[in-house]
C-alpha cells in the first residue's frame, strides 16, 4: 500500500512539469493569434472613386462604348479605301472603283501608288505668256516665262523649300493633263475647274512678277509644257532623244477678279 502511493505521488509529479509547459505553449499561440493593438487602432485605407469612362453611369459608358466603335469602323474603312485607291488594279478597284474615287477625292487624293513605282523620267517646265494692257490704254504681248525653273530657282539650296514652291505649279499641270485630252478638251466639271485652277496660278505669278508694268493688266494668258526625256546614263546603250516637245493651249481670256487674284 505505501509503494503503490509513492508510486502515484512520483507519477504525479513527473507530469506536472509537461502540463504547465503545455498550458505555457498555449499561452504564446493565443498571444501570437492576437492583433496587434496598435494595428487594430489604424483606420481602413479609403476606396478612391472610380475615375474616367468607369465614373459614368452605365448609360453613359454603352454610349461612349458605341461612339469608340463607330470611330473605330471609320478609321479602318478610310484605311480600307486609301490601301484600294494606291494599290494595283484588281478585282476590287475594278467593281468598286467610282465609290472608292468619291471617298477619296479630293480631300485624300493619293499620288503614289504601291508596289510598282513609275519614278518620272522627262523634265516638264510649264511655261506663260500674256496680253497685257498697258497704262496708257495699249496692249502688248510678253514673252515666256519659264515658271517652272522660277521655282527650280526658288528650291535650289533651300533647306526647307515651301509646299507651294515644289508642289503648286506640277500638281496644278498634272491635273489639267488629267482632266483633258490630247486636243485639250475639258473632260467634264473637273476639267473646266483645273482650267480655273491653272490659270488662277499663272496670273497670280505674272502679277507678282510685274508682267504687266506699273498700272497695267493681265488680260489673256497662254500656257505651254515643255517636256525633255532625261538622258540615258553614260554607261548605257540606250538611245534617247532629248529634243523638248511642246504642248500649248489656246489663248484664255483673264476675268476681273482673277486679275485681281480673286476666286471665281
Amino acid at each position: 500500500m505505501g509503494e503503490r502511493g509513492g508510486m502515484n505521488t512520483h507519477d504525479g509529479g513527473a507530469d506536472a512539469p509537461e502540463a504547465r509547459e503545455a498550458e505555457r505553449s498555449g499561452e504564446v499561440d493565443a498571444v501570437a493569434d492576437a492583433p496587434d493593438a496598435s494595428e487594430a487602432s489604424q483606420p481602413a485605407a479609403p476606396v478612391e472613386p472610380p475615375t474616367g469612362v468607369a465614373a459614368l453611369s452605365l448609360r453613359y459608358r454603352i454610349g461612349a462604348a458605341v461612339a469608340l466603335a463607330v470611330v473605330a469602323a471609320a478609321v479602318c474603312v478610310h484605311l480600307g479605301m486609301v490601301f484600294l485607291h494606291i494599290a494595283p488594279s484588281n478585282t476590287v478597284t475594278k467593281a468598286h472603283g467610282k465609290a472608292i474615287d468619291e471617298w477619296i477625292y479630293p480631300e485624300f487624293e493619293q499620288n503614289w501608288k504601291l508596289f510598282a513605282p513609275n519614278p518620272l523620267q522627262q523634265n516638264v517646265a510649264v511655261q506663260v505668256r500674256a496680253q497685257v494692257r498697258t497704262i496708257d490704254g495699249g496692249s502688248r504681248e510678253t514673252g515666256w516665262y519659264d515658271l517652272s525653273a522660277q521655282d527650280g530657282r526658288a528650291i535650289d539650296g533651300n533647306l526647307l523649300p515651301s509646299h507651294t514652291q515644289q508642289n503648286e505649279l506640277r500638281r496644278a499641270w498634272d491635273f489639267f493633263t488629267a482632266t483633258h485630252d490630247d486636243d485639250n478638251r475639258a473632260a467634264g466639271v473637273r476639267g473646266t475647274l483645273s482650267e480655273s485652277y491653272l490659270r488662277r496660278i499663272v496670273v497670280l505669278r505674272l502679277e507678282r512678277g510685274g508682267a504687266a508694268g506699273a498700272g497695267g493688266a493681265v488680260e489673256r494668258v497662254q500656257i505651254r509644257s515643255r517636256t525633255t526625256n532625261v538622258a540615258a546614263p553614260s554607261w548605257s546603250r540606250e538611245k534617247i532623244s532629248t529634243d523638248p516637245a511642246y504642248r500649248v493651249l489656246p489663248w484664255w481670256s483673264v476675268s476681273d477678279d482673277e486679275a485681281r487674284g480673286g476666286v471665281q
